[in-house]
């Protein structure tokens, strides 16, 4: 039988995180499994190779370049300074020499009597991957990585910008609905990540970041506060790398938002634990969510045996088009006869009950599922 692509969007209380850290290349990978680590333990290091730096010495020197060991100081592997000298002509009476000074720290790589080039090349620079979560090493990928697995409250969100970062859970505002204003961001939220409810815009953003916070959850933003506090219009293929100084989080959609009360709860309850959060967000092929995941010390990953199910009766769901875009509502009905629908078009459809007891037909692509 065919299916409807449904999305889907975790909030739970209680679930298994998993999450894989891999190397950009081979390298030594420092922990083994079994190990316990936090956020901020290093997995794994390796060295990207430096940028390369071609120099025409042979022009410079006006030399053939078949000529050039003659006046080279430096041969090929030897590290240089910069500034320090690589080659020089011999003048005439000693006097009018042509010196030739690295432009860079670095190394040697090579010399071509054939085309009168050196190639030279930066330092190796040190990359290394932390863990992102506290938890347990559960397996070890040889020299790439590893993945860590810890038993945590998880969200995703719809949106989001800026990359990884931990944090203590503050909660903000007193209910799902409020608005985040600047004047409610202070220097004492250093290091936090601040649980809003409907609204944020680019004035407290800017406040954050000043501030120093980690990371905001909230349910919406303005797509013009979100320009203002970028500069720049955000793109559509990914998020997350933007060098901002805090990470945002939203929940529901563009536009003054509530944060769904059951998503408000979970994050609340969880106030002065510390989380891992990250804004990162694709939405074309291999689709990445923004989340925050916080863990839960002392509890079995064994203990959770809950597996992800499909869509059924009971599901709860959110509506992604519009006239209802952003409700909320449980599925009542799975007809699985096709119908057809305003566009003509002939589609399986579901039906929701929303939370104000209201039931709709719509096309099962018309919603996503949250996986509780």
């Amino acid at each position: 039988m065919a299916h409807a692509y449904t999305p889907g969007l975790k909030v739970t209380a209680k679930s298994v995180v998993k999450k894989e850290r891999r190397l950009p290349l081979k390298g030594e990978v420092l922990v083994k499994r079994g190990d316990t680590v936090t956020a901020k333990t290093i997995v794994a290091t390796t060295s990207l190779p430096g940028e390369v730096e071609p120099l025409n010495l042979a022009g410079k020197l006006g030399v053939p370049p078949s000529d050039l060991q003659e006046y080279l100081q430096k041969k090929e592997g030897d590290s240089l300074e910069e500034g320090e000298i690589i080659a020089q002509t011999k003048g005439f009476l000693g006097l009018f020499k042509t010196i030739i000074k690295s432009p860079i720290k670095g190394t040697l790589e090579s010399i071509s009597d054939i085309t009168g080039q050196l190639i030279l090349r930066t330092p190796p620079r040190k990359v290394e991957i932390d863990a992102y979560i506290d938890g347990k090493i559960c397996e070890v990928i040889e020299n790439e990585g590893v993945v860590v697995e810890t038993v945590a409250t998880f969200v995703q969100g719809i949106f989001g910008i800026g990359g990884e970062a931990t944090g203590i859970i503050k909660k903000l505002v007193t209910s799902p609905d409020a608005v985040i204003t600047s004047d409610m961001i202070t220097e004492d939220d250093k290091g936090k990540i601040l649980i809003g409810g409907s609204f944020i815009d680019s004035k407290s953003l800017k406040r954050a970041a000043e501030c120093g916070v980690s990371g905001i959850v909230v349910g919406g933003i303005d797509d013009q506060d979100l320009k203002n506090f970028l500069g720049y219009d955000i793109g559509v293929a990914i998020t997350g790398a933007e060098n901002i100084g805090v990470t945002l989080m939203i929940t529901e959609g563009f536009g003054e938002m509530k944060i769904a009360d059951r998503t408000f709860a979970l994050l609340t309850d969880q106030e002065g634990k510390k989380a891992s959060i990250n804004g990162a967000t694709q939405i074309r092929a291999g689709v990445l969510r923004p989340e925050i995941v916080i863990p839960l010390p002392g509890e079995s990953p064994e203990e959770i045996t809950k597996e992800s199910v499909g869509l059924e009766i009971g599901s709860t769901v959110r509506i992604i088009r519009e006239p209802f875009f952003g409700a909320l509502g449980k599925v009542c009905g799975l007809p699985p006869e096709l119908q057809q629908i305003e566009t003509e078009a002939k589609v399986r459809i579901l039906t929701v009950e929303m939370e104000d007891g209201k039931k709709v037909n719509l096309p099962r692509a018309n919603v996503e599922m949250i996986e509780e």
